[in-house]
Formats: structure tokens, sequence, C-alpha cells
């Protein structure tokens, strides 16, 4: 190999190894603002629960900065990420969602949301949690025409538990 291939070859490594650079450097970029973004949307995704001396249990919760209570929890033990909305009757689970957990069609049932009439199915849940907060047979229904992922955690869930809202803090009390 003379000098003039050699120099043409080590052109071609070191450009090569820029390029290499430059795309580990940008994955880790996206890594690390997809990280940002969901701690924006979701800023509960790792919550505590407190214990009360009346054995009562106590789950904080931060509001996001788009102005909801968006918290990580789970539907019969699996992670679903939940947006509490107390002007929704029970809980709403995209029909994503649904399938993911392994939920089966109820009933058909009409409900009335913020984009006029909508069909769901009815489902009853065995378990439902967010942080220590746990309770049992819930009523639900798959929502198809729920254009989010975040299953919504309405009353069908709340009124079952205290609570009350300071500034930008949700407290939970069961």
């Amino acid at each position: 190999m003379n000098r003039q291939d050699e120099f043409a070859e080590r052109k071609r490594m070191g450009t090569a190894m820029q390029v290499l650079t430059w795309v580990m450097v940008l994955g880790l970029g996206v890594v690390w603002f997809t990280d940002v973004l969901d701690k924006q949307h979701n800023p509960n995704q790792s919550l505590q629960t407190r214990f009360g001396d009346d054995g009562g249990r106590e789950v904080v919760l931060q509001r996001n900065k788009y102005g909801h209570y968006v918290t990580s929890g789970k539907i019969n033990g699996k992670p679903v990420t939940f947006m509490l909305d107390t002007g929704a009757t029970g809980v709403a689970i995209p029909q994503a969602t649904a399938t993911a957990l392994g939920l089966e069609r109820g009933r058909a049932f009409r409900t009335q949301t913020a984009n006029g009439l909508s069909t769901s199915y009815a489902v009853n849940l065995e378990r439902v949690s967010v942080g220590g907060i746990e309770l049992h047979d819930v009523a639900a229904g798959i929502s198809p025409g729920l254009g989010m992922n975040d299953v919504l955690l309405g009353m069908s869930f709340l009124k079952h538990i205290e609570f009350t809202q300071r500034g930008d803090i949700l407290t939970l009390r069961q």
C-alpha cells in the first residue's frame, strides 16, 4: 500500500469515527430529552406512601406543567399511567391499553365526553392502585375513542378516597 492509499484509508476511518460519535451523541440526547419530557408529563413516576397513626395511607401528587395530576399506578398488578379526572364518572381505559392489560370488553354503553357521545364497554377491574392506595372491584369502561395513552382515573375510584388540593399538590388518603 502506498502513502496516498494509506492516507485515504486513515481519512475514511477518521470520518467514520466522527459519524459514529455524532450518532452516539444524538442517540444519548434523544434518550435524555425523552426522559425529561416524560417527567414533565408525569412528575409522579415514583410514589411514596405515608402511613398515618390511624392506619390511613397517603400519597402526595405533584401537578404537571400542563396543570394535570398524572401518576404511575397499576391495574390488576400491571403498570399504567393515570390522569386523575374528577369530571369522569368512571375509570376510562383506551382500547390499546385495555388490550395490553388483557381486558375483555363487556356490555356496550353510551358515554358523554367533551367530544360528544361515544360508546364504551363495561369492565370490572380486580385491583386499581396508586402508590400504596389500592381498591378492589372497580367499575371501568374500555373507551376505543379515547385519544390518549393515559387511563382516566375517574370517580368510580376517587369517590372511595379523600383528596385535598393545596397549590400544585394533591394528597390522596385512604
